[in-house]
């Protein structure tokens, strides 16, 4: 059972030299040189998913092309997915996008200052609500992500499993006593760069930590047995195909509109498998036909083979070059986009295939 006098109301020794710590060790990072919450919103956006080394980059490249809300809201949603490109998880950027023309027309161009009108914009969750609402509006609530859960978890040997209800439940609750009246944004800026600099998922700098007189993982020599998690993530296999066509100075892309990944960015035309295929049977294939309806003199050559992780997928592609003389008529299908090959950098494209095309 933890002793809950222990961390009571953020008195806790545990918060004092957390505090002390930060001050003399936190990291200089653009948007903490801002009291604009627009920024810190960006910034905490960014880096959901995101390292802090390549979520640098990323932020001074957005908030430069838009340098408020207004601006944003206005934009269209292909000019912030090209901005985006390349950071991942795109609804991030299809949500920001939604959530400033939410706050354009609904909150004066402004984001709100209270934990549930941010917690109600589109795509913000619990953790983004908490971090603005603490660091641009002094709000007292704590943060509670990866760096959270672990540092918690081994302070106090929590061994409940932190992908369960009473996991999260526990941890949010201990989060909030160690949380100072005071500060509320400070500390919550100082427990991430804790996680990210002391208590880190392997190897943790343990014989440098301040809290290692009161984490009881560290008492017993048990430190790399938490968090506890109960359950692991199934990785989907999924067979991706993709024809970079040459017909003269025309190539084709599509855009993806269904739900899922990369939603609204563009690619070359794909065939998808639902296994490892070899080009033979991939040729015989209904899809392949109707992309191609039998064109005569096609040279098709293999270009590229990559696999790229994502949370939960493992996708295997193929990218082939498909060269088609110029005097021969070619009917695309509907759906297909042609562009010239100069233009294909104008699209915002997701990283597989801005991979393909740093090869081109």
């Amino acid at each position: 059972m933890i002793q809950k006098e222990l961390f009571d109301l953020g008195s806790s020794p545990i918060t004092t030299l957390l505090m002390q710590w930060y001050g003399e060790h936190k990291r200089e990072l653009p948007w903490r040189e801002t009291c604009d919450p627009y920024h810190i919103w960006i910034s905490e956006v960014i880096l959901q998913q995101t390292r802090i080394a390549q979520g640098i980059g990323y932020y001074h490249r957005f908030t430069k092309r838009f340098p408020d809300l207004q601006t944003l809201a206005a934009a269209r949603e292909e000019e912030v997915l090209k901005v985006w490109q390349g950071l991942g998880y795109y609804s991030r950027a299809r949500n920001l996008h939604q959530a400033a023309r939410e706050m354009v027309t609904r909150h004066n161009g402004h984001l709100p200052e209270t934990y549930a009108e941010l917690l109600a914009l589109k795509g913000v969750g619990q953790y983004t609500a908490a971090a603005v609402a603490s660091i641009a509006f002094h709000q007292p609530y704590a943060v509670v992500d990866g760096n959270v859960y672990r540092i918690l978890t081994r302070l106090f040997a929590i061994e409940q499993a932190i992908d369960t209800p009473a996991g999260k439940r526990m941890v949010a609750e201990i989060a909030q006593s160690l949380l100072p009246a005071g500060n509320p944004g400070e500390y919550n800026q100082a427990i991430m760069d804790f996680g990210a600099l002391i208590c880190t998922p392997s190897q943790p700098r343990c014989g440098d930590c301040v809290l290692r007189e009161s984490c009881l993982a560290y008492g017993t020599g048990n430190v790399a047995s938490f968090p506890v998690k109960e359950r692991k993530s199934k990785i989907r296999n999924r067979y991706f195909h993709y024809f970079h066509i040459l017909h003269g100075n025309h190539t084709y892309l599509q855009k993806r509109d269904a739900s899922g990944i990369w939603k609204n960015l563009y690619e070359f035309p794909l065939i998808e498998t639902g296994e490892a295929v070899d080009f033979l049977q991939l040729e015989k294939s209904d899809a392949f036909r109707q992309l191609f309806s039998a064109l005569p003199g096609l040279h098709i050559s293999h270009a590229l083979t990559l696999r790229h992780q994502l949370t939960h997928q493992l996708i295997h592609t193929c990218f082939y070059r498909v060269t088609i003389p110029e005097d021969t008529l070619f009917n695309p299908p509907a759906h297909l986009l042609a562009t010239s090959h100069e233009a294909l950098h104008d699209y915002p494209v997701a990283r597989l295939t801005h991979k393909y095309l740093e090869t081109i």
